[in-house]
């Protein structure tokens, strides 16, 4: 079964303090994500990786083309964004709609955590749990379990997370997209600071979470984790779709 389909994807961005000039960011991208696929998503700098991402949490609005999630249960059936009330265009539904889904159905992490100030770690992995109306001590013990499999030290589960280290900062993060088990998982590089002990303990969980079939798309910079969790690679350059293959076919070479 499909869980998302991306037709003709594009997005191009207006510098005004350029002239005017623009910048395409993404041009005609489509391919299909299986229910419960890991996808990584490949290519160099500046070749339209988070960009595809943002595109797909609409965090940016997509020029052109379709985002069709197919296992959304909140579009209402006599809404013009869907022909049913299983799929919805998440490139032009409503900021409602994108709200609802967020909340519910469509987890996302960027590289960087921005968490309000002085708010402990556990606290803010255990946000989205509570935000869904999980007990606060349920939430909270969900987020002492993800930040342990993390290995992020104990003593700093009540500290702050913008005293911590980008490492420590980026296993905070992770935790907080994982912890209410989205349906569709979006991944920007979440292991990039990693050591390599630490990020074998994050690909053990997000193993985990194939096997509970979250759908999962991934921005990855290390070929030997792709290798780890992928089951497909789409590989981008200059905005430009240059194949989707299965991960046994993939030669690394577009990393960097």
């Amino acid at each position: 079964m499909t869980a998302l389909t991306v037709d003709g994807l594009s997005k191009t961005f207006d510098m005004h303090v350029l002239g005017d000039t623009q910048v395409v960011g993404l041009d005609d991208v489509s391919f299909d994500v299986r229910e419960g696929e890991f996808l990584a998503v490949v290519g160099a700098s500046g070749s339209g990786k988070s960009s595809l991402l943002k595109c797909l949490y609409r965090t940016y609005d997509p020029t052109g083309g379709r985002v069709v999630y197919h296992r959304n249960a909140l579009v209402d059936s006599s809404s013009d964004n869907s022909s049913d009330n299983s799929s919805v265009d998440l490139a032009s539904c409503d900021d409602q709609t994108v709200i609802g889904l967020r909340n519910t159905a469509i987890g996302y992490t960027s590289q960087f955590l921005d968490e309000i100030p002085r708010v402990p770690a556990v606290d803010v992995v255990s946000r989205p749990l509570r935000e869904q109306g999980v007990p606060a001590e349920e939430a909270r013990q969900r987020a002492r379990e993800l930040l342990s499999r993390l290995r992020l030290p104990e003593e700093l589960w009540e500290a702050y997370p913008a005293t911590f280290s980008g490492g420590e900062r980026q296993r905070v993060n992770l935790a907080q997209a994982l912890a209410p088990k989205p349906d569709l998982l979006l991944l920007d590089e979440p292991t990039s600071a990693l050591d390599p002990d630490t990020r074998q303990a994050a690909i053990d969980l997000l193993r985990e979470y194939l096997d509970a079939d979250t759908t999962v798309i991934g921005v990855f910079h290390n070929t030997a984790v792709i290798e780890a969790v992928a089951d497909r690679v789409v590989m981008l350059e200059d905005g430009q779709l240059q194949g989707v293959v299965p991960v046994d076919d993939y030669d690394g070479e577009v990393v960097r």
